[in-house]
């Protein structure tokens, strides 16, 4: 399930964990509500907020670990071939040219992780991984989660900012906050962006690579601009997506002979 530890993302993983928890300790060091409330032993917030901290890195190096659905082999996949009834439409079959897998519909080869991937959405720099079938809910998750994390991390900081008579006794006094306060600011505004995209693109049942490169991929290509095969409805493409497990023979879906799982 998990891929080795300690691969080509160990860096990127150990630097995210890093800032995350001296982020978390300058909030505490520093004379926010925060430090103020562990001091008069008020300890709901400050363990709350350790808490869904920790289940933030959690969530990260679940989704960066986890295998986001590699094709290491056929065999089900032909399986799955002889059980799509036969229509009057017809695709290609296609065969990856790196691997020489044969590809199930939606999977991508990944020149990074350099494995096919099962409903391929986007190789992830952040996570060291791609994110596709297996993984794509938690990663979505993960950024709701580490949104939580930002703002409330946000809040925390601004109620530490100090008054001073002049700004370059301002800045001295209230610098390291200050600057915390602007990464928790930026790192908000591209984890809201992010998630914000991913739940639009998960609501029309279509994902980052079948959005950004449809006039190239095969059985996208000859469909209208505002055509998607796949899309069922937003409710039940959010449903799919959040509550229904395994993998799903997207060829049915795409012929609109059914939608069962395999």
């Amino acid at each position: 399930m998990f891929k080795n530890v300690f691969g080509s993302g160990f860096l990127v993983r150990t630097a995210h964990v890093i800032l995350t928890w001296v982020i978390t300790l300058i909030l505490f060091l520093h004379d926010t509500e925060l430090r103020k409330q562990e001091e008069t032993d008020q300890l709901v917030q400050p363990v709350l907020f350790v808490l869904l901290v920790l289940l933030s890195v959690l969530l990260y190096f679940a989704v960066s670990l986890m295998d986001p659905g590699f094709i290491l082999t056929e065999d089900g996949d032909l399986q799955v071939q002889d059980m799509i009834v036969p229509t009057t439409k017809s695709l290609r079959q296609r065969r990856c040219g790196h691997c020489l897998l044969q590809q199930p519909m939606r999977s991508k080869h990944c020149q990074t992780c350099q494995h096919c991937v099962r409903r391929y959405d986007h190789h992830c720099p952040w996570i060291e991984n791609c994110v596709g079938e297996k993984n794509h809910r938690w990663f979505v998750l993960y950024l709701a989660v580490q949104l939580l994390v930002l703002l409330w991390g946000l809040n925390i900081a601004w109620t530490g900012f100090r008054y001073a008579v002049t700004w370059p006794l301002w800045l001295r006094t209230n610098g390291v906050l200050l600057a915390v306060a602007a990464l928790l600011a930026l790192l908000a505004l591209v984890v809201l962006l992010l998630l914000g995209s991913h739940l639009y693109l998960v609501s029309l049942n279509t994902t980052t690579w079948e959005f950004m490169s449809r006039h190239r991929i095969s059985y996208l290509k000859h469909c209208g601009v505002d055509e998607n095969p796949f899309d069922r409805g937003t409710l039940r493409n959010l449903w799919g997506f959040f509550c229904v497990w395994g993998s799903v023979v997207w060829e049915q879906v795409y012929f609109r002979e059914g939608s069962d799982q395999v």
